[in-house]
């Protein structure tokens, strides 16, 4: 056991205690404050506890406190300012405005507002440091995503609370679901197993009770959900970067196979400064200004789709599977635009 001299102690275990107590509708009971406490090598008394709760902290700072049966859970309002010592430097500060610019084109709103009190303290250092450079970045530094962003799906903070809490602590998950192939909600039990943040939306990972492969559920489709207490139950050889390996579409390490296509001067000059692989060729084609490429890429969707979207900037030769898909979809074009 750790042990500090007072004043000190007091200090640093309400310095402590204030770190551990969740901003709604996060919360934490009285017990779960005095074991992580004493964990951290606090010594005190469940009285001490409950006076620093109930008379200390709760005069200084704005904590809720909802009581169920014998136990009280605590939480600060998801209207306080946000604490830290220290305050971030500048470049920290800067650092996270520009991962603001970048967020709020990727994550949800409810993700972004539990976010917010970082930001606004971030905001708050660079205007007291308004005259020196650094702060003035703000007004001229942006981060832009590749291509078209879509507007990010909205998912309840509540239900992104429920779920990255349920999956931190290794607990299973009742949900209310809207699937999109039945289009109609269920109720299912879940077995959380990672998280995905893709483009627009996020994504949990999770196994279905009854069931024994690893499944994908948009956050922004889980209408309800309520932590169980039950452990929850994924394969031991589960790895969340093997399963990715492919594509959130393709969750299986994908076939490599060659891709072999014609490219417009703009894309091999894309293609040299940001290669779609680590094995890739460019070679200038006689009597042209075009490229042939050679490149070992995935067998997935994600890729084909990205070499589709360059229009008449490619002609693919090979593989050959991908050139019939293509052909298919060309033929569809030509019927819509008739």
């Amino acid at each position: 056991m750790v042990e500090r001299s007072d004043p000190k102690d007091r200090l640093f275990r309400l310095f402590a205690l204030l770190r551990l107590i969740p901003r709604e509708p996060g919360r934490i009971s009285t017990p779960e404050l005095y074991d992580k406490l004493k964990a951290q090598g606090f010594d005190m008394t469940r009285r001490t506890l409950q006076r620093d709760l109930n008379v200390k902290l709760s005069a200084e700072f704005p904590l809720l406190s909802h009581e169920e049966g014998n136990t009280n859970y605590w939480s600060f309002s998801k209207h306080a300012p946000h604490w830290d010592f220290p305050s971030p430097d500048l470049p920290v500060a800067l650092a996270f405005l520009l991962a603001e610019s970048h967020l709020e084109k990727l994550l949800p709103q409810g993700l972004l507002q539990l976010l917010e009190p970082y930001f606004e303290q971030a905001r708050a250092q660079l205007e007291i440091q308004q005259h020196m450079p650094p702060a003035r970045w703000a007004k001229r530094v942006r981060a832009l995503p590749n291509g078209k962003t879509l507007l990010p799906a909205k998912v309840d903070s509540a239900i992104w609370t429920t779920v990255s809490t349920a999956l931190l602590k290794g607990h299973s998950l009742r949900v209310t679901y809207l699937s999109r192939s039945k289009q109609q909600p269920s109720e299912m039990t879940l077995h959380p197993a990672g998280l995905v943040a893709r483009h627009s939306q996020s994504y949990l990972l999770a196994r279905v009770e009854g069931y024994n492969d690893v499944r994908q559920f948009a956050l922004h489709r889980i209408q309800q959900a309520t932590a169980l207490e039950a452990p929850a139950e994924i394969p031991d050889d589960f790895d969340i970067d093997h399963y990715l390996q492919g594509s959130l579409n393709n969750p299986a390490p994908a076939e490599m196979v060659e891709l072999v296509a014609d490219v417009s001067p703009q894309i091999a000059w894309l293609l040299r400064e940001t290669p779609l692989s680590t094995e890739q060729s460019l070679e200038p084609l006689e009597g042209t200004d075009w490229h042939r490429l050679r490149a070992m890429v995935p067998d997935d969707k994600e890729t084909l789709w990205w070499v589709f979207g360059l229009g008449e900037n490619v002609r693919v030769w090979e593989p050959n599977v991908w050139v019939k898909i293509i052909k298919e979809k060309i033929a569809k074009l030509e019927k819509l635009y008739v």
